[in-house]
């Protein structure tokens, strides 16, 4: 079973096409990631399957059943950033949210609880930080215990210690059981939390599966990246060129880079460069990141 099939879906507007017969599928408790850059189609995708937009063309299921209210009251959704009252308390908000939504006013102090907003529940919301007024959006997308979660990118706007805080809320999430879907551009933040990626460029789905399988993509998938260094850059760059398994030399950034095949051993590279007189002061393999896989994907180009 899937918890969400997207099935060659299409959007236009006029002669501009948002998005071109994307299909996938979501497993039950992943954290599936939408990477793509902005302009990409990405919070276009979550409008339809959230049925805010009406696709051109296509369809979904969710739990392998078209939507329905049933369905669409057990997914907690932040499109976009909630109109919390400044004036009223974190606590006052989701109560406001739990009566719009007509549940989860029981739970208001579990969800803030999740958050780690409980002990600030009755500070106006117009006190808290960026990350704090992210974690009340997502608590009220927890009110009623939903199943699944759809979140429009979470970190967005957040500095480096809010988004630690989204992260690790998220993964916390996911360990309770829940399936969360999210669309991002920060492609160090959906390698941390997700399982499951989908990479979409202009409105086209360019790949989709699992981190690993993702990161297996393409022309580097059978090499690795290793970087080293010693006394004498130059006569290292110049004979370490020459060894078996190395496909190329790059120095940068005080550093040699060199893409090897995935067979060659550091204790390889040290013996090598041993046997011909260099010793190495440093040996670092690099694995490879979903950053390049993407630029692999897409090219380097913005889509803007």
């Amino acid at each position: 079973m899937s918890i969400l099939s997207v099935r060659e879906i299409s959007k236009n507007y006029g002669v501009i096409h948002a998005l071109k017969k994307v299909s996938f599928d979501v497993p039950p408790g992943s954290v599936f990631g939408i990477l793509g850059p902005n302009g990409s189609g990405k919070t276009t995708l979550l409008g339809i399957v959230m049925d805010v937009l009406r696709p051109s063309s296509g369809s979904y299921l969710w739990n392998d059943k078209p939507a329905d209210n049933a369905i669409r009251k057990n997914i907690g959704t932040l499109l976009e950033t909630p109109n919390f009252y400044h004036y009223l308390s974190g606590a006052d908000n989701l109560a406001i949210a739990a009566a719009i939504k007509g549940k989860g006013k029981e739970n208001i102090d579990k969800v803030l609880e999740a958050v780690n907003l409980l002990q600030r529940k009755n500070s106006k919301f117009s006190t808290y930080s960026l990350g704090m007024k992210q974690r009340l959006a997502i608590a009220s997308t927890l009110l009623g215990d939903p199943e699944i979660l759809v979140f429009d990118e979470p970190t967005n706007g957040l500095d480096p210690a809010g988004i630690a805080e989204i992260r690790e809320l998220i993964k916390q999430l996911s360990f309770q059981g829940k399936t969360i879907i999210m669309a991002s551009h920060i492609l160090d933040e959906v390698e941390k939390v997700c399982t499951h990626v989908a990479i979409i460029q202009k409105g086209v789905l360019k790949t989709s599966g699992t981190v690993s399988q993702i990161l297996s993509h393409g022309s580097t998938a059978n090499v690795q990246i290793v970087e080293v260094t010693s006394d004498n850059m130059s006569l290292l760059s110049s004979t370490i060129k020459e060894m078996v398994g190395v496909e190329s030399v790059i120095e940068k950034d005080g550093v040699i880079q060199l893409t090897t095949a995935e067979t060659v051993l550091s204790g390889d590279i040290n013996r090598y460069c041993f046997s011909k007189g260099i010793v190495l002061n440093s040996l670092q393999i690099k694995r490879k990141t979903l950053e390049s896989t993407f630029l692999e994907i897409t090219g380097t180009q913005s889509d803007r």
